[in-house]
């Protein structure tokens, strides 16, 4: 299983669809292949698998001819009130800074099919967005898409433009920029060495217009939950995900866990080598996102290193600064200042 590949929202096929129809294409030809059918998409609690949401992708462009730019006015719609409860626990967020650590915690809620990574150069902060496990022939509009729903999450968490915002693209420019440029707000720059969003670092720590801490917490508790959920179902590699869980201060082997699942260790690696990921991934994966929620719940780190099936302390300080690129405390500290 790719790293993006669980179930979400309709919502955002809803608005590719719309997209579809707006350009004259019919809603049965963006839905071919999919096994979704309209009355779905009319139907607020569907889910919908990632890979259907990609065949979604290439059917509208199949039918539009595969035009640069597209994804740049697609990603533009996608407002706050896109994500739900996603939505309300970034708004709410005490600073930009909060708000992004969130981003990064619940990424796979806000239908981004690209990896992001944060760093800061020279005062300013960049969204470095990949793309490699997505299909070639939707790559560009999911960066695109991608790149432009981030600009617009940053433009309406703040409030209002973004100091120093700027958008990057490693794809040759459209013919046609003015839709684009008219839906974002900005031009970007084409024919760079890297997919970048980025805006000044010193407007993080300002408090956001519309921060609220008791909204705050009930909307990334519900977050949580409903990562959880989804990730629970996601085929061989949620059925391993649980028996993880139930034994992670100590971890079960992978020859352990194929044999609870009845069979044999190859053809569980087999299996979820088929789905993009691994047995050793899986077992980071689940760490990584459990030590988030120790961490920000208060347990002291050495306790936290304990329950995660860590002998030694500086094993999982090691684990921890590889997941998020800075220390257990530090990671902590930020969650605190955030709460406050």
């Amino acid at each position: 299983m790719a790293y993006w590949d669980a179930p979400r929202a309709s919502t955002s096929a809803v608005l590719l669809v719309r997209t579809g129809a707006e350009r004259g294409v019919p809603v049965e030809t963006c839905l071919r292949g999919t096994s979704l059918r309209p009355h779905h998409l009319d139907d607020p609690y569907t889910e919908v698998s990632a890979a259907q949401e990609l065949s979604v992708i290439d059917n509208l462009l199949n039918a539009l001819g595969h035009p640069p730019g597209l994804g740049l006015e697609v990603g533009a719609q996608y407002h706050l009130t896109t994500y739900g409860i996603w939505g309300f626990a970034l708004i709410s967020s005490p600073t930009p800074r909060s708000a992004l650590d969130l981003s990064s915690r619940y990424l796979s809620l806000m239908f981004a099919f690209c990896r992001i990574r944060v760093r800061e150069v020279d005062g300013e902060t960049q969204l470095v967005l990949e793309a490699p496990d997505v299909p070639p022939s939707v790559r560009r509009f999911v960066v695109e898409r991608d790149a432009a729903a981030f600009h617009t999450l940053q433009r309406e968490v703040y409030g209002s433009s973004v100091p120093g915002s700027r958008m990057s693209l490693a794809y040759p420019s459209p013919s046609d920029l003015g839709a684009a440029t008219d839906a974002l707000g900005i031009t970007p720059s084409f024919g760079a060495a890297e997919n970048i969003v980025a805006c000044d670092s010193a407007v993080l720590d300002t408090p956001l217009p519309q921060a609220n801490a008791h909204t705050a917490a009930l909307a990334q508790e519900q977050c949580r939950d409903l990562l959880q959920r989804r990730l629970a179902r996601a085929g061989l590699a949620g059925r391993v995900r649980d028996a993880l869980l139930a034994r992670l201060s100590s971890p079960p082997t992978a020859d352990e866990v194929a044999t609870a699942l009845h069979m044999s260790g190859r053809t569980m690696q087999r299996k979820l080598a088929v789905e993009g990921t691994s047995f050793r991934e899986l077992l980071s994966e689940v760490r990584e996102r459990l030590a988030e929620e120790l961490l920000t719940n208060g347990l002291p780190i050495a306790e936290v290193a304990r329950r995660l099936g860590y002998g030694e302390l500086s094993s999982f300080s090691q684990a921890f600064r590889r997941w998020k690129g800075l220390s257990a405390r530090d990671f902590r500290g930020r969650q605190r200042t955030a709460r406050h």
